[in-house]
């Protein structure tokens, strides 16, 4: 079984009552992007649209091959170690780590390590995947498949 060719990887929080202000702060790290519930904004297509709900999300590099140990340590670099504020903004804006998979081939696989799942956990986030087969005709980057979910 080959590696996957592809990943991509993010931290998201949405909720209603999210301040993209506060979670920079207490994380120490400025979002990718972000917005809160009534924004307005404009789609990659420019269409305009109003933010249902608040979001704060941090982008990864993708990694060619996949490599999602790699990504997921990149995303909690340099952020707080504090980890009751972070199961507390997992709980209140249902935190995630939120990744896409993306294959060339019909069989190619992936493992995570223990650590990884760890640093995870201990931060009380969800880890998502998302798998796109070699014939998903959209080959999309985590920023849209990320946005698209929470909208």
């Amino acid at each position: 079984m080959a590696g996957v060719s592809r990943t991509v990887a993010c931290l998201r929080f949405g909720g209603d009552d999210l301040d993209p202000d506060e979670i920079s702060s207490v994380l120490g790290r400025e979002p990718t992007y972000a917005r809160r519930k009534g924004d307005v904004w404009l789609t990659p297509k420019g269409l305009r649209r109003v933010a249902k709900s608040g979001i704060w999300i941090l982008n990864t590099d993708d990694a060619e091959p996949g490599d999602l140990d790699q990504q997921v340590a990149a995303l909690f670099s340099g952020l707080s170690e504090d980890f009751s504020i972070w199961r507390n903004f997992a709980r209140l804006y249902g935190g995630d780590i939120y990744t896409g998979v993306f294959l060339s081939q019909s069989n190619e696989g992936l493992s995570i390590s223990p650590l990884t799942l760890n640093s995870i956990g201990v931060r009380g986030l969800e880890f998502g995947l998302d798998i796109y087969s070699n014939t998903d005709d959209d080959q999309k980057g985590v920023s849209e498949v990320a946005d698209e979910t929470l909208d």
